[in-house]
């Protein structure tokens, strides 16, 4: 039986992550607060900002930018789009 959080991003009772997935304080944080499908929403999300931002993710410059707009995601106003991003429409 899968572990239950209540979601901080969905708001509801969902299944939990498994492991933390990412490390430190703010990774607990996670594991501890966000279902397993808000992450897959961060996840894309992220891969958004890496190509939006053309962020090299081995840079300090992205590590940042990225640990800042996950903390935004989940437990701040919410993370924000690149100025003029729309995004594509489905085919």
């Amino acid at each position: 039986m899968a572990r239950m959080v209540k979601c901080v991003k969905l708001g509801r009772e969902l299944p939990g992550l498994e492991e933390a997935p990412w490390p430190g304080e703010l990774g607990q944080r996670i594991y501890d607060n966000v279902s397993a499908e808000a992450w897959n929403l961060w996840k894309e999300h992220a891969k958004m900002l890496m190509n939006e931002y053309r962020l090299a993710p081995w840079t300090d410059e992205a590590r940042n930018m990225i640990n800042e707009q996950l903390e935004q995601f989940f437990f701040g106003e919410g993370a924000q789009l690149p100025p003029g991003f729309v995004p594509q429409r489905a085919k």
